[in-house]
């Protein structure tokens, strides 16, 4: 089921209306959000941009916003109702939290197949079987809080709602996985690097992209994908004692979770990750926007950011390019791969933390322990 038309016009103001803020919040897809939002849905979106949000907050919620807009559409033939009744929150979770082996006799249980196709072939679904508890529960709690600033309250507390979710999470039994199986590490980061020591423009943008995510602290694939070249600064080069002075370049990351108000989160690159960007820049010949763009068929650069996604594919082709296997990686293992190699380095962990932007020592010091084990003395007893 699809969205009934709208007139060109009002798409293309949309359009335009998503332009003024896609320098705070990188809009990959603007054209395909322009149809699928409302004009609310774009208002609402420049005044959370105003309020001054985090821009990795303002992402997730655009991305839930976009997911609950075209859920909507597929399941009723409408745009969201604001505020959503309590009866399209219970079915929104009846839709993303159901048992496996209930849909194998039942196949009304679940989400419809219509609607699952509908959302499969817009690319809003890509995994098969229920979503993860925590997914849903998060894009409700989008829901809530777009709604809140829309004035407005919903049944988001109702004790129905609340019964619905539990039952459905002891339904759907997931064991957790981690993003990556296996981190990027230095000797494997050289072997996907080694697959793309081509000229080719693919090359140098590849090479580029996995430098630059790894070196500024495994970087998001979010943070890589909508990166512009207006948060990139030229710093003073680094004298090193041995060498010629090293490039270096700061990344401002823009509000965070992590920062408030004016805040300004940043990083740096040194060195060869700096050489490999401007040589990428140079070569897409690309002096303003973003950073990172797809490159078409016939080698031409585009004008729009590189989908999210995109990262993790290319992590993924240098992987089975390089003879490892592409199951174990995924952009994620940039980040994991950061730390983990900071760790084996002697990085002290806060020097390491302050590049990566980790919030909790908890979790950024889980990489730091778990090498200290690999190599201590309590694992070679036998040695």
């Amino acid at each position: 089921m699809t969205k009934a038309k709208t007139s060109q016009t009002s798409v293309e103001r949309r359009a335009e209306e998503l332009d003024t803020i896609a320098s705070v919040l990188p809009l990959e897809r603007r054209d395909e959000l322009a149809e699928l939002l409302t004009d609310q849905d774009v208002e609402t979106l420049r005044h959370l941009v105003n309020q001054g949000m985090g821009d990795n907050t303002l992402r997730a919620l655009t991305s839930d916003l976009t997911y609950l807009e075209a859920w909507g559409l597929a399941t009723t033939g409408k745009s969201l109702p604001w505020p959503a009744p309590e009866a399209l929150l219970l079915k929104f979770v009846a839709h993303h939290l159901w048992d496996p082996e209930k849909r194998a006799t039942d196949p009304n249980h679940g989400m419809p197949a219509e609607v699952d196709n509908n959302l499969r072939q817009q690319g809003f679904l890509k995994a098969v079987g229920p979503h993860a508890p925590d997914t849903v529960r998060r894009r409700l709690a989008s829901w809530s809080t777009l709604t809140k600033w829309r004035g407005l309250s919903g049944a988001f507390s109702s004790p129905s709602l609340k019964s619905a979710i539990r039952l459905a999470v002891r339904a759907v039994p997931r064991t957790r996985r981690r993003k990556s199986a296996k981190a990027v590490t230095g000797d494997v980061l050289a072997k996907l690097l080694a697959s793309c020591s081509g000229d080719s423009l693919r090359d140098v943008s590849d090479r580029a992209i996995l430098m630059v995510a790894f070196a500024s602290g495994g970087r998001r694939r979010s943070e890589v994908a909508g990166l512009r070249l207006e948060q990139l600064t030229v710093e003073v080069p680094i004298e090193v004692a041995d060498g010629p002075p090293l490039p270096s370049l700061a990344i401002h990351l823009g509000r965070t979770k992590t920062t408030s108000g004016e805040e300004d989160d940043v990083v740096y690159l040194t060195g060869r990750p700096v050489e490999a960007l401007n040589t990428w820049l140079a070569a897409a010949k690309i002096d303003n926007g973003s950073v990172f763009r797809g490159i078409g068929r016939w080698g031409t650069v585009s004008k729009r950011a590189l989908d999210p996604q995109s990262v993790n594919v290319i992590v993924k082709q240098r992987a089975e390019m390089a003879g490892l296997d592409p199951a174990e990686f995924s952009a994620h293992g940039l980040r994991s791969g950061y730390l983990t190699e900071a760790a084996n380095r002697g990085i002290p962990l806060p020097e390491a933390m302050e590049q990566s932007k980790h919030r909790s020592v908890q979790q950024a010091s889980s990489y730091y322990n778990n090498a200290t084990r690999r190599s201590g003395r309590a694992t070679r007893l036998l040695t």
